[in-house]
């Protein structure tokens, strides 16, 4: 990827971290979905579960034809709970699916380009505003669904950077979005790749229990 390199010295060093974890796993084709709406959709229900199963959830939903604003907005709420039911609590995420639903209804009549039309930080802190939408998940549906440049941070990124001395181990979710976003060039696919390469480093070495050896950060000082 070809990315204009940031000037300050924080930055420089997140792009480090950046092109180790490139050259190692190569580019992440994350996040998958056949549209924007099932971008939102798995962003949501995948709180709290593996992908495997809101892989499964959103099978169900595409079988039944749901799978678009209108047709689950209308959907009865029992059953979306039957339907997205492999990926465990799912009464507490069919709410945050309606929540969201309600919301891009009332908000835009149920139209995601006039929602994305807004300005990133004004729509986040609209996001936010819905039950159950936390920052991770508006900063996913930023991302990957209306293509904003708004960094994503997960327990991954906190784990890896504090292992690495770069935030210290209490720092708050916008903190560490902030390094990212003061630091680095805003541009959609380098946080779009960054978020995805941390995670994928996450699953493979960068476990509860690190494993160290063989990690492509071992370079980095």
């Amino acid at each position: 990827m070809e990315i204009k390199q940031p000037h300050s010295l924080l930055g420089q060093k997140l792009m480090e971290i950046f092109n180790l974890l490139y050259d190692a796993f190569g580019p992440r084709h994350w996040w998958p979905g056949d549209s924007p709406f099932e971008v939102i959709v798995g962003a949501i229900l995948t709180q709290n579960t593996t992908w495997k199963n809101v892989e499964k959830a959103i099978n169900n939903l595409k079988r039944a034809n749901l799978l678009e604003p209108k047709a689950l907005y209308r959907l009865p709420y029992e059953i979306l709970v039957d339907l997205i039911h492999p990926v465990g609590f799912f009464n507490i995420k069919a709410k945050r699916l309606k929540a969201f639903l309600n919301f891009l209804f009332e908000e835009f009549q149920g139209n995601l380009e006039e929602m994305f039309s807004l300005e990133m930080e004004g729509l986040r802190k609209k996001l936010l505003s819905i039950p159950g939408i936390g920052p991770e998940t508006a900063d996913s549906i930023l991302l990957y669904a209306g293509g904003k440049p708004s960094f994503v941070v997960d327990a991954y990124t906190r784990r890896i950077l504090s292992r690495h001395g770069l935030i210290h181990e209490e720092a708050s979710y916008e903190e560490i979005r902030e390094l990212f976003m003061d630091h680095l060039p805003s541009d959609v696919g380098l946080f779009n790749e960054y978020h995805a390469l941390l995670v994928e480093l996450g699953k493979r070495f960068c476990k509860t229990k690190p494993r160290c050896k063989g990690c492509p950060l071992e370079v980095f000082e």
